[in-house]
Order: C-alpha cells, then structure tokens, then sequence
C-alpha cells in the first residue's frame, strides 16, 4: 500500500490545522441529474476552486492541501457524485474527519422529484449509474436510499425541481458570495402551493389570507415585483403586520441559529400561485431583515410559470 507521505511528502499525516476554519471548504453532493454540475460552475462564479468527482477518501488530503496552498484554494468545493462513493461510502466519517482537523465543512446536497430526475435522464438519452439492468426509477431509488445519511448531514438542500439553469446558479451565487461565511444566510423564498411546498423550507409562512392581485384585472398579469401589485399586496389589512411579525421573529432568533451552527436559513412564503402576494412579501421581508443587518435576499421559485 503506497504511502501518504509519498504521494504527498510535504503533507502532515496526523496534523490538526487549527487554522482550518479560516479555509471557506464546500462538499456537493446529491442525486444524479440534480445539478451537481451548475452548482458546480455557480461556485467557481464566486472565486471558489472546485474540484470535481473527488473520492471521499481524498477529502482529507484536498483540505490540507488548500489550507496549506493557500491563495485561490482557500475557497475550494469539492464535488462528489455515484463515482466518487466507489471508493468510499462514508461520507459522515470523511465530515467528521475534517471538523476534528480543524476545519468546517457546509455540505450542499441538491435534490429533485423522482418524475423530474427521469425527465432529465430522458431527455439526454442517458441511464442512471445505478440503474444496471433495471429501469431509471430503480436506479434513482438506490441512490437515494444510499444518499440519506449525506442529506441529513447537510447544511443546505436545494430542490431544483422547478428551477431551470440561471435560476440555480443564481442561487448558489447569492447563497456562496464572498460575504463573510460565518454569517447565516437567510433565503426568502416565494412560491406558489399549487406546485408544493419548498422541501428545503425551514419556515413557511401562509400569504393567501390577503386578497389574490389575480382577481383585480389590472394587475393579473403584473408580478410582485412590480410597483403596483407591491403597493396593492402591502397596503392590505394584516399585511405590514404579517411581514412586521416575521421579522421580529427570525430577528430574535438568527444569534441563536448562529451560535447552533447554522449558515443557511429559508423562510418560504406561500400564495396560490407564487406570482403577486408571495412575492412582494418575500421581498419586503427580506429588505426588513437586511434593515435589521442581518443577511438576507429573496429568491422567487414559482415566478413565471403561469
């Protein structure tokens, strides 16, 4: 069996680096045609290097390496698929090794619905890596019996179901920018609850007891982000208190979240159909928050599908 110090003879076998947190360390993982790859080139938007299909073996090995190259490498996301497991199936153990080396790994894990993941597959012609012999729908079920355990290690779950390209990306960019990494991020995501709830949602907050804009014909066809639908939802009865109500709330929460470890915060804001009341909430929301210094930005999921 080769050696480590022959493969990499400037690298400490046993060391602790205590300044291992100063090193922005990201692990992506989860199911195959969930968009590893565009969280992937998302990171590398925002100054990170990324190293690709990197057996869980070797995370160890690539942290020390950043940490001691320093430079560009102290932000590094290493991105783990089926492939990367073929060496080792303990994800947990290789998280738990880093933290104990001084480091503190946000593990990303995207996500998708089992009808969308076969949709994607067929649209490119491709079978699942675990699928052998069987059908797409088998293989995307062992792999995420076999993924359980890393999502619930995660930090952060991004569903991309209803997310095309750019809108992934963008997320990932507001979610990984160089803001400072220790702060908890907080998402205020609009949707619409005739698609679902968000999986990813760590509040979700009820706008359909105001008037739907949908109704008022000059504005069906205006968004939430528009002045005249924002205007329309805020100045309802029970809208200011709304908004008001949960920004007290996650403002007297946040230091506690951070001082729980936590980075990443989405607070998910339903209306029938994710257009009008949703999003100017989630948008005065997130304004509120950032008034408070506290980092937040709104994200619209369902925007646009009507």
């Amino acid at each position: 069996m080769t050696d480590r110090s022959e493969v990499f003879p400037d690298l400490p076998a046993a060391q602790n680096f205590a300044g291992g947190a100063d090193t922005d360390l990201v692990v992506v993982t989860g199911l195959s045609g969930g968009g590893r790859s565009t969280v992937a080139r998302a990171l590398e938007n925002v100054d990170f290097y990324v190293v690709d299909n990197l057996p869980q073996a070797l995370m160890l090995d690539m942290a020390q390496l950043a940490y001691q190259a320093g430079g560009a490498t102290q932000r590094t996301a290493m991105v783990l698929d089926v492939r990367s497991r073929a060496f080792s199936t303990d994800l947990a153990g290789a998280i738990r090794a880093l933290k104990e080396r001084g480091f503190h790994p946000r593990v990303v894990f995207v996500d998708a619905d089992d009808d969308v993941l076969v949709r994607r597959f067929e649209s490119v012609r491709r079978s699942h890596p675990l699928q052998g012999d069987g059908r797409l729908a088998d293989g995307i079920a062992a792999e995420r019996k076999l993924l359980e355990e890393a999502r619930e290690l995660a930090d952060v779950i991004i569903d991309t179901s209803h997310l095309n390209v750019n809108q992934l990306r963008r997320r990932v960019e507001e979610l990984f920018s160089s803001e400072d990494a220790r702060r908890l991020r907080i998402t205020v995501l609009s949707f619409g609850f005739k698609y679902g709830l968000p999986v990813d949602a760590d509040f979700v907050c009820d706008a359909r007891f105001l008037p739907n804009p949908y109704w008022v014909p000059e504005l069906r066809e205006h968004t939430g982000q528009e002045e005249s639908v924002s205007s329309y939802v805020l100045s309802q009865e029970g809208a200011d208190d709304f908004v008001g109500t949960y920004a007290h709330l996650i403002g007297a929460t946040a230091a506690g979240f951070e001082r729980e470890g936590k980075r990443y915060l989405t607070v998910a804001v339903g209306c029938t159909g994710g257009k009008h009341r949703s999003v100017a909430l989630s948008e005065e929301l997130a304004a509120r928050l950032r008034d408070s210094r506290l980092s937040a930005y709104a994200s619209h999921r369902d925007l646009g599908r009507e």
